[in-house]
């Protein structure tokens, strides 16, 4: 091994060992119990960031976990088409060209496209190469490749078919930049300072008027009714009469509908079906028209008469001036409004009607709500269940068109001959009915559609191949919070509607990753954090451990670098300790486990080590891995190197060669299980370490045993390694210990000062004759001896649980100097008391000051007191 650690120099190299081994592959094995992962296909748009880091870093974990452990098992990995990001992305690189979608046509852009593709969606798969991931990279796969573009053409057509899926007009929220429609789940809310414009709406017989207020005036030119409550005294009289629509002259309705609150405003309220989901159901129980008045770039159409070509925030101004300016504006409020953006490019939606394809989620909901309710599929932590459910249960019609061209074309095929409309797993040029030409759909599917299909279809489904059969359904589903309803519930009621089971049977949930004072990570607030910098500033393995220790599921992670330095030092650590054991271990005899006699701090290190085990391996099955990476933590940097390894060196420092063979062989066997322990959470420095063993138990630790909570396993034999009665009694010898080093450190005791130490036994002589070198090594002693009373002459004396060690004062300190040094001291503490007293009887201070001041300087006068009174003790202790 190298001096120093330097992650640089092999993590390539044994990444690179492990693919050409192909350790990562994986495929049906009767043999073996499958343990299947699919990894959440991040766009191809993207790079790696901090979540992404976060994410595989538990995924990997997992698979080498479950490896390691026997199972087949078999990580799935893949990149999303995204396609609203994507398509974004290359129109703004024709753009800087010269060069319009339109210009190239849908072939020649979908050409650059796929050009794009090739050229920039490997990026991320190299960058999570980088980050250790074991995934099977020969099987991956892509949402617009072969296979899954065959299974979204299955599951379309099949719930065409079935009536399921169908093309209407409806609600859908309209991006006027990216110029789609996108589902519910793509508009993220964020409160906005907004207004509240009172209009008034004249009736038309002269005989009153109704009062509404709305946060979009501009719509009120696809005003088409009125709607009060039937039960609304105020205008039961007026139900069925007509109102002068503002600034248009129309004519439209007083409807009555119990949508209407009544207690909320004036309880009137303006209908516009073409722009509000809930307007729009009104006017479809009411038989109202529906007038779309806007474009597809949120400017006013042909519909709005003198606001045409306004943009709609343009349009908006000019209406309030113009219901000003005519009598009609009542008031205007200030109003904090929930505002509706497009998750991709933060612009603000509009609720238009348009046609667009749907999947009707009333019969697909169901199966899926039971799933979960039934523990069918489990969510960890459970208390994101609530998130999944509450989105199931309000669900809607999926809206999956989307006005764009990168992405699965819409198979559904027109006949403009006979009028025949029809979905197909082929492409159709000639009308099976009729003999005409038919033309596809133009549209292309949500991006969703296809990654609802991914735990299956990226197994061969709908064929029935080895890959599907064995490894479906996947084991556990791994992902963040915030696409419980984009994609989890989407998987889960895919996968129960066309293979009939469901699509996992554990699903993670992970919180998100925030800097070190809480704010979520952003270009704006400048507080991002490139992994692959990191990498190469401090290793894969110290950013993993980072990421994940110490955290419970669910919870979100405060990342700092003060934190990743930590762990950048656990490394050092680790390395460190490891090469002290080769080194010591150069010119040693090997021996096995069980065939010598162990020291009572050999059994308390196997004992140590095998509570460690247990208690890792019950963390990782509940899929707490960051609390195993803190039980690891605690484990190597306490037990095995601040206390084992520098118990060992009474052994390896002796003259008796038989003794350092044996210590020798424990250090071995505990560091290469506890190497194989932490190998899934830092893969990287386990491997390189484990590789120089001489008692490598496989080829590599990929593929090595993991720990066994039985205990020793030699050969077919097991050995107890418990030792619960040796750990308590190592423990009270280390209490002994710990509390003389706490005197030397209150005494100010250079540790480089060795000291007689006598040792009067309180319980169990026999230990303490046992463990005499211990005490005397680790208490900084020069020679130990057994007594049965205090030794004569000035003694410190220490008090433990099992004994009383007396260490000479003479020899801890220079009694002369401590007397001046404490005489000193003390000088300073009376000039303070002094000081504190004089402050506190002056009236002028007492009178001015505030109490808080007062009640601090009372406080300094306790606190000097108090050390005065110590600084005396330990004067006349020493003369």
């Amino acid at each position: 091994m190298n001096k120093t650690y330097e992650p640089k120099d092999f993590e390539q190299r044994i990444y690179d060992n492990w693919v050409s081994k192909k350790y990562f592959s994986a495929s049906p094995n009767k043999s073996k119990k499958p343990f299947t992962v699919v990894m959440p296909p991040p766009n191809i748009t993207g790079q790696l960031h901090i979540g992404h880091a976060l994410d595989c870093t538990m995924q990997d974990a997992l698979i080498r976990y479950k490896r390691m452990q026997g199972y087949e098992a078999f990580w799935l990995p893949g990149t999303d088409h995204a396609s609203i990001a994507t398509e974004v992305k290359i129109v703004e690189k024709l753009q800087k060209e010269g060069i319009t979608k339109q210009q190239l046509g849908r072939e020649g852009f979908l050409k650059k496209a796929f050009e794009w593709k090739n050229q920039y969606g490997g990026r991320i798969v190299e960058q999570q190469k980088r980050l250790g991931l074991s995934c099977d990279w020969d099987k991956s796969a892509f949402t617009m490749d072969e296979r899954c573009s065959k299974a979204v053409r299955e599951v379309f057509v099949n719930m065409f078919n079935e009536g399921i899926i169908y093309q209407g007009d409806r609600i859908i929220n309209w991006c006027p930049k990216c110029k789609t429609a996108i589902s519910d789940a793509e508009v993220e809310y964020e409160s906005a300072d907004s207004h509240l414009w009172h209009i008034r709406y004249p009736l038309v017989d002269g005989s009153g008027e109704v009062v509404i207020a709305t946060t979009r005036p501009e719509t009120l030119l696809g005003d088409t009714a009125v709607a009060v409550h039937p039960s609304d005294s105020r205008y039961k009289k007026i139900i069925g009469k007509h109102l002068v629509l503002p600034l248009t002259g129309r004519q439209i309705p007083i409807v009555a509908d119990e949508y209407v609150e009544k207690d909320f405003g004036t309880g009137a309220v303006k209908i516009t079906p073409a722009h509000d989901p809930n307007d729009f159901e009104v006017g479809k129980r009411h038989n109202l028209p529906s007038i779309n008045i806007m474009n597809n770039d949120a400017t006013i159409n042909e519909n709005g008469g003198a606001y045409v070509g306004l943009d709609r925030y343009e349009a908006r101004k000019k209406i309030v001036d113009d219901l000003k300016a005519q009598g009609y504006l009542v008031k205007i409020e200030d109003h904090l409004n929930n505002v509706g953006h497009c998750y991709r490019c933060g612009n603000v939606i509009e609720p238009i009607v348009s046609k667009q394809w749907f999947v009707r989620m009333s019969e697909l909901a169901r199966p899926a709500i039971d799933a979960v309710k039934s523990k069918e599929i489990r969510f960890i932590p459970k208390r994101f269940e609530k998130s999944y459910l509450h989105w199931m249960e309000n669900s809607q019609d999926w809206c999956i068109s989307r006005q764009l061209w990168w992405g699965h074309r819409i198979p559904v095929f027109y006949c403009d001959d006979c009028g025949l409309i029809t979905a197909s797993k082929t492409d159709l040029t000639v009308c099976p009915k009729c003999g005409g030409k038919m033309r596809q759909d133009e549209d292309v599917l949500d991006t969703w559609f296809s990654s609802a299909l991914w735990p299956f279809s990226t197994m061969g489904w709908p064929d029935r191949t080895d890959l599907l059969d064995y490894f479906y359904p996947t084991d556990v589903l791994v992902t963040g919070y915030d696409i419980i309803g984009f994609w989890v519930s989407r998987m889960i009621f895919s996968a129960l509607k066309h293979t009939g089971v469901k699509p996992f049977g554990d699903v993670v949930i992970h919180g998100i990753v925030r800097d070190d004072k809480g704010r979520k990570m952003s270009k704006s607030l400048g507080n991002g954090v490139d992994p692959i910098e990191v990498i190469d500033n401090t290793g894969a393995d110290a950013l993993r451990i980072s990421l994940v220790s110490g955290i419970s599921a669910g919870g979100d992670i405060k990342y700092s670098n003060d934190k990743l330095e930590g762990y950048r030092n656990f490394m050092n650590k680790i390395w460190n300790a490891s090469r002290f054991v080769l080194m010591n271990a150069e010119g040693c005899s090997i021996k096995e486990m069980g065939s010598f006699r162990l020291t009572i701090a050999d059994k308390w290190i196997l004992g140590k080590l095998n509570r460690c085990v247990k208690r890792v391996i019950k963390l990782m099955d509940k899929y707490e891995i960051g609390l195993a990476a803190a039980e690891l933590y605690d484990f190597i940097w306490s037990d095995l190197c601040d206390w084992y390894i520098e118990l060992s060196k009474t052994a390896l420092y002796s003259d008796n060669l038989d003794k350092r063979n044996n210590t020798v062989s424990v250090l071995l066997y505990v560091l290469r299980e506890t190497l194989k322990l932490a190998h899934p959470i830092i893969p990287f420095i386990t491997a390189e370490i484990y590789n120089a063993l001489p008692n490598k138990d496989a080829e590599d630790i990929m593929i090595s045993p993991y720990p066994s909570t039985k205990g020793i396993v030699v050969g077919d034999k097991i050995i107890r390694s418990t030792f619960t009665k040796e750990i308590n009694k190592m423990n009270s010898v280390m209490e002994l210990i710990k509390n003389i080093r706490a005197m030397r450190s209150e005494m100010n005791v250079s540790q480089s000062k060795r000291t007689a130490i006598f040792v009067e036994p309180l319980a169990d002589r026999a230990l303490i004759k046992n463990a005499a070198a211990y005490i005397e090594k680790l208490a900084c002693g020069n020679s130990i001896e057994i007594v049965d009373c205090e030794p004569s002459g000035k003694n410190v004396t220490v008090i433990s649980s099992i004994a009383k060690a007396y260490i000479p004062m003479n020899e801890l300190i220079d009694k002369e100097k401590e007397i001046a040094r404490l005489t000193h001291e003390l000088e300073v503490t009376n000039s303070e008391i002094a000081r504190a007293r004089g402050k506190l009887a002056n009236e002028g201070f007492v009178k001015k000051a505030p109490p808080a001041l007062i009640e601090a300087e009372k406080a300094k006068l306790t606190k000097y007191e108090e050390q005065r009174n110590t600084l005396i003790k330990s004067i006349e202790n020493l003369k």
